[in-house]
């Protein structure tokens, strides 16, 4: 069976960051809203060092083979 490619070519990876801003940050969107008070937020160091660990772990699965420990 034929995989479907995603109806945008960054879908799954937007879709994982945004995954990734609502555990981490409690974020409804990662859209543009031109709000100052929607488009800011204060962000622990804590929070900031979690999403960071998360995105590299998502990057280090999705890569090559080779590179799995």
């Amino acid at each position: 069976m034929a995989r479907r490619k995603p109806a945008h070519p960054n879908a799954a990876r937007d879709a994982l960051l945004m995954e990734i801003a609502e555990r981490h940050f409690f974020l409804e969107t990662l859209e543009t809203r031109n709000s100052e008070q929607l488009d800011f937020h204060d962000v622990a160091v804590w929070a900031i060092r979690s999403a960071l660990e998360a995105a590299f772990e998502a990057g280090r699965r999705a890569g090559p083979a080779e590179t799995q420990p």
